[in-house]
């Protein structure tokens, strides 16, 4: 019995010493946890208040691409068309067709430029020199331009008085100012509706349709 109560019983010193480790370990364990806790909540605190360098950006502002308004359209105005309308020079015996710069108004339709240019040459020239064999009389009934030329209709005082110098002068006049836009263009003459088909008293017969080359072959002024 003795010997299992000194078993049971331990020195002061040892139980001091146990004592002292068992307080150590505690506040160690006791430090470990709060340290760890500390950790755990720390980057929790800096993600939900300051937040990461690159978080702290400000995103980049961006801006609605600027709307871009169809232009205006608006009706067709009259426009105006540089046109040459053509006169008569002499020199000596000579005659040569010398063109000039006209301007005509119109809505821009190849009729009604072609016709204010024909209208413009009925009228007589303005500069005294140049010269026209065209009778003052004539007038412009109809020009219309279709697939196959340019139909010009003049009234029947286009053929009166004249030789045939005069009567291929004339129709020099109208075949070149009303290819002023296209020099290639035909032309087809008709006067009262009735094709032309000769040139003044001499009867020069007139093939149809005209051209510039076919003029210059034909009727050499």
């Amino acid at each position: 019995m003795e010997d299992q109560r000194s078993r049971r019983q331990l020195p002061l010193g040892i139980m001091a010493g146990l004592s002292a480790l068992v307080l150590a370990t505690g506040s160690a364990v006791a430090w470990w946890g709060w340290q760890s806790s500390h950790q755990t909540s720390s980057p929790s605190a800096i993600e939900q208040g300051q937040g990461s360098p690159e978080q702290q950006k400000a995103p980049p502002i961006t801006s609605a691409p600027p709307t871009t308004q169809p232009p205006a359209t608006t009706a067709p105005a009259s426009q105006t068309k540089p046109l040459q309308v053509y006169w008569l020079q002499t020199s000596g015996n000579a005659i040569a067709l010398s063109p000039s710069p006209a301007t005509v108004k119109s809505n821009g339709s190849p009729n009604a430029v072609l016709s204010g240019a024909i209208e413009e040459l009925l009228a007589g020239p303005k500069n005294a020199t140049v010269t026209t064999t065209i009778p003052p009389e004539t007038k412009l009934r109809s020009l219309i331009v279709k697939d196959d030329g340019i139909h010009i209709d003049l009234s029947k005082d286009f053929t009166q008085g004249g030789g045939s110098t005069s009567m291929t002068g004339r129709l020099g006049q109208v075949l070149y100012t009303a290819t002023s836009l296209n020099p290639n263009a035909k032309v087809w003459v008709s006067v009262e509706g009735q094709p032309l088909e000769t040139l003044g008293g001499e009867g020069l017969m007139l093939d149809q349709p005209l051209t510039r080359e076919s003029f210059k072959r034909d009727f050499p002024l």
